[in-house]
């Protein structure tokens, strides 16, 4: 099985970048990662001003996919997120939500022990191993790792998990796929602006589909689907997410406009990712068994 090692990372998506690797769709391939410090962070005493803030949210990458084509979708299967070592937290002045009332720069190691999170003495998390940067590049300008858009990038989105597949609409030939930022947990919002960031490895399957479009990332998983949007506010974002799920249902199913919005009413889901990136991210979830009701089988080959 193709490895590619954390030392090809970038710092940015982008279509100038010289692909680390050409892989075929279909195949199976395993992604090393530094955590989003890049690994500078190694005890609570690390000061701030010792990190280069230039090297934050690196993905591994890109890969070129063959024969992904813009106006195709490339479809990312997460196989296994294999975490590496301890986790570490940092907040700070003007860093997430209340980073206006945070004083000083304070990191912290988390020790992560028989599948959980070792906080304090006091404090066991269980683990949620999830991937926080995921994307292809974008078509125009360069779009850093730290941000996230409508070629993915900085979600933060805690679905991102083993298991997941997540879709991408793929903007320049061989789609230039990238991943990073591993998280043994995070809550959704990342309020504080960091998980419990940790390095580690993950399996992915590519896959490239062909006569199917969408214009922003959208997850399945065993329990639903999910549309997700980055945009400059949270009311913008989730109105995006909840208009991309019903132009995706609609065509599939017998409803009517009037109807779908009921349905979606009932039982979908308003989901935030996260509110501390240049850009905030919601995800509309819909759950398994409106998809069945009606035979619903996206992307099928």
């Amino acid at each position: 099985m193709s490895f590619v090692p954390c030392t090809t990372a970038i710092y940015a998506f982008s279509k100038n970048h010289q692909p680390v690797r050409t892989v075929q769709s279909g195949e199976t391939f395993v992604i090393e990662t530094y955590d989003c410090f890049q690994n500078q962070i190694t005890s609570s005493e690390t000061p701030f001003d010792s990190i280069d803030w230039n090297h934050i949210n690196p993905a591994t990458g890109p890969i070129y996919i063959e024969g992904a084509e813009p106006g195709d979708i490339l479809a990312v299967k997460i196989e296994q997120i294999r975490l590496k070592g301890q986790g570490v937290m940092a907040v700070g002045p003007g860093l997430g939500v209340l980073g206006d009332r945070i004083p000083q720069f304070e990191a912290k190691m988390i020790p992560v022990e028989e599948n959980r999170a070792v906080f304090d003495e006091h404090l066991s998390i269980p683990l949620n191993p999830m991937i926080g940067v995921i994307g292809v590049a974008p078509s125009g300008e360069d779009v850093s790792c730290g941000m996230p858009g409508p070629h993915g990038g900085n979600m933060d989105t805690k679905l991102i998990t083993t298991g997941a597949t997540v879709y991408f609409p793929v903007f320049v030939k061989g789609a230039l796929f990238a991943l990073g930022d591993l998280h043994a947990a995070m809550g959704d919002g990342e309020i504080g602006v960091s998980g419990i960031e940790i390095s580690g490895e993950v399996t992915v399957t590519v896959r490239v589909m062909k006569g199917y479009s969408l214009n922003h990332p959208l997850l399945q998983n065993d329990d639903g689907i999910a549309t997700i949007v980055s945009a400059k506010t949270l009311d913008e974002a989730v109105k995006q997410s909840v208009e991309e799920m019903v132009n995706l249902l609609l065509p599939h199913t017998p409803l009517t406009l009037n109807h779908l919005t009921m349905v979606l009413s009932a039982v979908g889901q308003t989901q935030i990712s996260q509110v501390v990136d240049p850009l905030v991210t919601a995800r509309f979830f819909v759950p398994r068994f409106v998809l069945e009701a009606y035979g619903i089988r996206l992307f099928e080959d």
